[in-house]
């Protein structure tokens, strides 16, 4: 039996009842879900799902992640909602080329962990069931073990093997409404900065996340995974402009402007020139460079080789006076002192939780 594989949640609990309910079977894993994005969303549930279907000691299988193939089916009906006729396209493709994988394999029977999701429609995928099996004669087998304290025992099961537990199905058009409805019009998800920084409680960070709980799993390290909250960031835009014309400037995490400002330099101490309007400092490349004991020759080498972010929340740190500071500071090549400063930052600061191991 080839069984497709969406998520570790799902298929954990979903793949130990089936070796139970099929014992003469050999089941195989099939991670195909080209629906999943941003990419490496798709790496984190992949990496995780193999993990927990080698606990199980079953054989995965991954798919091509043929993300563009996927968009197609499912042009038009982006605007469809969860369980609508997108997810019956995207049902269609996971499981046809599961069936297609199953018949080059030898398998006579195929299933999904998509059965186990309350997100998702037992009746439609029932509808693709039938069809896999008039056109490519193999069994669809349908088990809810959702039901009679399946769903509880999932999820006691998800916690105990602390994997990885996602808030979105996957796919980008169920996943910008969701964030909608939450007011927020640029899911995190969806961030990438030019510097390629690993941003806090950022898909990328828990990659390296869950790259660090493999390796305490391989040593054999007792660890517990817990959340905490605290307060996020991210930097949408920002400028620096003289006379309407923008200067190279490197805008610190944390820095917060409600609004466009600009003015003068008022006043310097210790290596800190504080604007006279809106508590905007700047700092030159020198004092930055002593600060974190780098050599940038220039604002755009700070670009192609950044800091991390705790480096620059200790910058902050050594700069200011008290903490949880907000203050947007900026680091120029040089500071005009002469001459009249204007700054945007377009920034937004909001509660968020991450995974942290004890």
């Amino acid at each position: 039996m080839l069984v497709h594989l969406c998520c570790a949640v799902d298929a954990g609990y979903f793949l130990k009842k089936l070796k139970e309910d099929f014992p003469a079977e050999t089941i195989v894993g099939f991670f195909y879900d080209p629906n999943i994005q941003p990419y490496n969303e798709y790496l984190l549930r992949m990496r995780d799902t193999k993990r927990i279907c080698t606990r199980l000691g079953i054989e995965m299988i991954e798919g091509d992640y043929n993300y563009e193939y996927w968009l197609k089916k499912v042009s038009g009906y982006e605007n469809e909602p969860e369980k609508g006729v997108r997810c019956s396209i995207c049902f269609d493709v996971s499981l046809e080329e599961t069936a297609k994988v199953a018949k080059k394999l030898g398998h006579n029977k195929i299933s999904t962990s998509l059965l186990m999701s309350p997100m998702k429609s037992k009746e439609q995928l029932a509808n693709v069931g039938k069809m896999i099996k008039r056109v490519y004669d193999i069994d669809f087998i349908i088990k809810d073990y959702a039901q009679k304290g399946g769903h509880q025992a999932q999820q006691e099961m998800a916690k105990n093997e602390q994997v990885y537990r996602q808030d979105y199905c996957g796919c980008i058009f169920g996943l910008l409404p969701q964030r909608a409805d939450r007011g927020e019009t640029r899911p995190d998800e969806l961030y990438n900065p030019i510097t390629n920084q690993i941003l806090t409680a950022s898909i990328e960070e828990r990659l390296e996340f869950y790259d660090k709980r493999d390796e305490f799993d391989a040593k054999g390290i007792k660890y517990k995974i817990i959340k905490e909250n605290f307060l996020n960031y991210r930097l949408l835009s920002g400028k620096v402009t003289i006379k309407k014309q923008t200067i190279p400037s490197y805008i610190l995490f944390y820095s917060y402007l409600e609004r466009k400002n600009g003015g003068r330099i008022e006043f310097q101490k210790d290596g800190v020139y504080h604007l006279n309007r809106m508590q905007i400092k700047f700092i030159t490349l020198e004092k930055f460079n002593q600060l974190l004991n780098k050599n940038y020759s220039s604002i755009y080498d700070i670009y192609k080789n950044p800091p991390t972010i705790d480096e620059e929340i200790k910058v902050r740190k050594s700069l200011m006076n008290i903490d949880y500071n907000l203050t947007p500071i900026i680091v120029l090549e040089k500071i005009p002192l002469d001459k009249r400063i204007d700054v945007e930052i377009e920034s937004k600061i909001y509660p968020d939780n991450k995974e942290v191991i004890l």
